[in-house]
């Protein structure tokens, strides 16, 4: 079972991969990008970050499988057997992270049953940790700073006379969101529209800081999953389209559907986006 020491040995995980992508951020050297199979790209920090994971999770928990973003493929006739399991993006962002631009992480989900029970998204370039578990909390914590404080953190109850924050990806907008963010709008009035990139936008969320993410383009699982348990154990939920919760391996391919991050789960917001 799940608890807070175990939550906390993996955000040290974490910590530690995100010091090995910053050792290849950091350099005076040009950052190296191969193409993988799908054309992403990949760097020397995405093997590091992941090797480390990977290790130190078999040795921490040694009876769960991990899956990762860089691990070689499982097939699903083996996956579909695993009732829990680690879900990792060892360094979501990769195109952040080689613009340089700061807004990379280090995602690390536990998966129990189709549903993220728990995660940790790290921030190298800042420090800062998102991590929380459902039924235990959720908490941020800044780990460049000497007291190493741990913030609780909830995400913010949606009210009708409060304006509505909507978090979006900035290489990511069309004319399914433009549609999506006039129906807000035309209920709520004009809406404050934050851009970011990798899962930090869920964790704004949870922190508070946002109402609604909607993503109308492709992600993967790994993509979504540590933020997706972050955002659950702070009251919120990611949902598809139909408003379904967010499942994982629950099918061959490892790609999402269209979905919407909620900070407020409780809010009617089905009938609102569903109106005409």
């Amino acid at each position: 079972m799940l608890d807070l020491q175990l939550l906390n040995a993996v955000n040290e995980i974490a910590i530690a991969a995100g010091s090995e992508i910053l050792d290849v951020y950091n350099s005076e050297h040009a950052i190296e990008v191969s193409t993988k199979q799908d054309d992403s790209p990949l760097t020397d920090a995405d093997r590091r970050a992941h090797l480390l994971i990977v290790d130190r999770l078999s040795s921490l928990t040694p009876t769960i499988p991990l899956l990762s973003e860089e691990s070689d493929a499982i097939d699903y006739s083996l996956r579909k057997s695993w009732q829990r399991y680690w879900l990792i993006d060892p360094l979501d962002g990769t195109k952040e992270f080689i613009n340089r631009n700061g807004e990379f992480t280090v995602n690390i989900a536990l998966i129990e049953n189709g549903q993220s029970v728990a995660g940790v998204v790290h921030v190298p370039v800042t420090g800062i940790s998102y991590f929380g578990g459902i039924g235990i909390g959720a908490w941020k914590q800044n780990t460049n700073q000497l007291d190493n404080e741990v913030q609780l953190i909830a995400s913010r109850a949606m009210q009708e006379n409060s304006g509505v924050r909507i978090v979006a990806s900035r290489r990511h907008l069309g004319e399914q969101l433009d549609a999506l963010v006039e129906k807000i709008e035309n209920h709520f009035g004009k809406a404050t529209l934050l851009s970011m990139g990798s899962s930090l936008k869920m964790c704004l969320l949870a922190e508070g800081s946002a109402d609604i993410y909607p993503r109308m383009a492709p992600t993967s699982e790994w993509d979504t999953a540590a933020a997706h348990g972050i955002l659950c154990a702070a009251g919120g939920e990611i949902v598809d389209l139909q408003f379904r919760p967010l499942r994982y391996n629950s099918k061959p391919e490892l790609l999402n559907p269209f979905f919407i991050a909620l900070a407020d789960r409780a809010y009617p917001w089905k009938q609102l986006l569903d109106k005409q």
